[in-house]
């Protein structure tokens, strides 16, 4: 058997080195021998051949021995034209700066390092995106690489939008300390307009709420890389640090996750906002027990997480927030004299009074109202509910001094009710030792009706995602979220005119409840839905479309919102790689990009041209990844600092708008 063939064969019992296809992950290989890895050294000593191959063994004095591994040659035979048969990685290998001939990361002297942690990984992606036949790069970058990739960018193609349509944007809109007030979305890689937003809303967000990509292998998040995990943490973590910034200093941030990444997102979260601001796992119930997932043995998986943070908690105070329930009948006590002083009051059974408001007696009533009962004593109950009472037991271990000695003194006492004043709370009124819990205080409205409701917990099983694929008159098929969640956590965490931002923005259900619900919202999205987009669901709600929450926030339509792009630059070349249709088209593209792209500091453009005809030997897929590769990612889009750099060509309308996003007055 030949040398390669017996490596090939002894590598693929790691199945870390192995893809899903079978295919040996040559580049994993590389990097593991690069870095003198002891699994690969492990597995190479365990061959006879491959020990004898790769290893020298050098005699000590007194008759000891060593085994060195020879990482060069090691090298060097991944590297030939035998074993690294990989078309894309021999052609890519040709395409770069040399010195005496040899490439750069073929000499010895040459190393690149990351030793610190402040690594950016540039792409973006929405889960809600159905897969596609597309290039999507990832490339992590080191700090010295990213002098400008951070910095804030040109605004594009600006138009204020209402219910009259489409409108040039004159000027944004602002309040008395100069912010922003108009809701916006903004078309951009996520990572990047983050930083742009940065500059205007630094500590003015009141809730960040992302529906990110799961990484589960099924989703759209596949990246070209064999660390999806520390892949997608990277990905995450760039995107949170920023966020964290946006928001204020009693804000919020959720984030919706399935099983697959919750404990890393746990860890990475506690890493970026610290294990004490963590408030709640909570636990959606998004499908039933039901249809296929029915057919094979075990657990039937129906669950998701939003996992909750607060920027600080010594100053995070959320909203009383409740889900509607079933008519708790241990309310079934009735204060006959409640507008007079508590300690006066006179009690009775809720069947008492109810029967003496009809002038019956209490045996007659289900004689008299029959089937109606149910329905008349409910309403009965609703009607006068600041008189409908449950006696409930006091907790000594959970109580005040004060209250435990009012408890005490009032056990034995029927002539009165004892009030004790709560700073900051209601108060307790307390009757023979239980103290009063107030049907009124438990009430909801639910679509415009009064509903008996309970606080929530962190199981939410009532904001099922069903019937939901038309709703907002967008109908993407996966991951789409029901209003009625994001109508819960906002409620739950902001007030009217709070900022909401949601940077996977997708199919817009964030800033669409946002909107019915009055409050200002940010949405970042880059991938384009067409008429499944945000832009469409937000100008259905801007006309009075009655999905969702509509009819229980009363929604009438109206508002408007500004829409921005970053301005692209390099992006666009990275667009025009991957909506491309053949080899010829992508080789008309690269003609532009030496003439118009910024490329890598380390291309040869001369070297690239001397081999076009290996390029065109790659798959379409490989030509693409190679021409993505060769754009200077600093520069996907303008920078404002090129605001009046001719080589953008921005516009007297990008000038404006930029200008007055970031208030320069020059």
């Amino acid at each position: 058997m030949k040398l390669y063939a017996t490596l090939e064969q002894q590598l693929k019992k790691e199945p870390n080195f192995v893809t899903d296809n079978g295919e040996l992950k040559k580049w994993v290989v590389l990097n593991k021998a690069q870095n003198f890895d002891e699994e690969l050294i492990g597995l190479l000593l365990k061959e006879p051949t491959l020990k004898e191959k790769f290893f020298r063994t050098l005699s000590l004095s007194k008759g000891e021995t060593v085994t060195i591994f020879n990482q060069n040659l090691f090298v060097q035979f991944l590297e030939q034209k035998n074993y690294l048969n990989d078309s894309y990685t021999k052609y890519k290998n040709k395409v770069g700066l040399t010195i005496d001939g040899k490439y750069l990361k073929q000499r010895n002297e040459v190393a690149l390092v990351w030793p610190f942690k402040d690594c950016i990984l540039e792409g973006g992606q929405s889960r809600e995106e159905d897969k596609r036949e597309e290039i999507f790069f990832n490339e992590i970058l080191a700090q010295d690489e990213i002098t400008q990739l951070l910095e804030p960018k040109v605004l594009t193609n600006a138009k204020r939008i209402d219910k009259d349509g489409e409108k040039p944007l004159d000027q944004f809109k602002r309040n008395e300390n100069g912010t922003i007030t108009d809701n916006l979305i903004i078309k951009g890689n996520n990572l990047l307009a983050l930083h742009t937003l940065k500059e205007e809303f630094a500590g003015k967000v009141k809730l960040i709420y992302i529906d990110p990509p799961y990484n589960t292998g099924n989703d759209s998040f596949q990246y070209n890389d064999s660390f999806n995990q520390s892949t997608w943490l990277t990905f995450m973590k760039n995107r949170l640090d920023v966020a964290k910034q946006l928001l204020t200093e009693d804000g919020s941030i959720a984030i919706s996750i399935d099983q697959n990444e919750i404990g890393r997102i746990l860890i990475l979260m506690d890493e970026v906002f610290g294990s004490v601001n963590k408030k709640n796992i909570i636990t959606t119930k998004r499908s039933s027990v039901s249809g296929a997932k029915v057919i094979n043995p075990g657990v039937v998986n129906v669950s998701e997480y939003v996992i909750l943070y607060a920027k600080n908690s010594t100053k995070w105070k959320p909203n009383k927030t409740f889900r509607e329930k079933e008519w708790d009948k241990r309310y079934n006590n009735f204060i006959l004299n409640r507008n007079e002083d508590a300690s006066n009051w006179k009690y009775t059974t809720v069947l008492e009074a109810f029967a003496e408001s009809l002038s019956l007696k209490k045996s007659d009533l289900k004689k008299e109202l029959k089937e109606e009962f149910e329905i008349k004593l409910k309403a009965f109950v609703f009607e006068n509910s600041d008189k409908v009472i449950q006696f409930a037991y006091l907790d000594d271990k959970s109580i005040s001094d004060a209250a435990r000695k009012l408890k005490a003194k009032s056990k034995n006492d029927s002539t009165k009710t004892y009030v004790l004043d709560r700073e900051d709370k209601s108060n307790y009124y307390i009757y023979r030792g239980k103290v009063l819990l107030f049907m009124e205080s438990r009430l909801i409205e639910v679509e415009g009706e009064k509903a008996f409701g309970e606080l929530i917990s962190d199981i939410w099983d009532d904001v099922l995602p069903n019937d939901i694929h038309n709703e907002g008159g967008v109908t993407l098929r996966k991951g789409k979220k029901p209003e009625k969640l994001l109508n819960r956590l906002i409620e739950l965490c902001s007030e009217d005119n709070d900022v909401i931002m949601d940077y996977h923005l997708g199919s817009g259900t964030t800033c669409a409840v946002a909107h019915k619900m009055k409050r200002q919202y940010i949405g970042v999205e880059q991938l384009d839905y067409n008429e499944n987009d945000s832009v469409t669901r937000l100008k259905n709600v801007i006309n009075a479309e009655q999905s969702g929450i509509s009819k229980a926030t009363n929604w009438q339509g109206g508002g408007s919102f500004v829409y921005l792009e970053l301005k692209k630059y390099n992006q666009t070349f990275i667009e025009q790689i991957a909506s491309a249709s053949s080899a010829s088209e992508l080789l008309q593209i690269w003609e532009q990009m030496k003439v118009k792209s910024f490329l890598n500091y380390n291309v040869d453009i001369k070297k690239q041209d001397e081999h076009l005809e290996e390029f065109k030997a790659l798959s379409l897929a490989e030509q693409k990844q190679h021409l993505c590769e060769l754009l200077d990612k600093n520069q996907l889009y303008v920078n404002l600092s090129s605001l009046n750099d001719a080589d953008f060509a921005c516009t007297e309308e990008e000038k404006k708008v930029t200008k007055d996003f970031y208030q320069i007055k020059k």
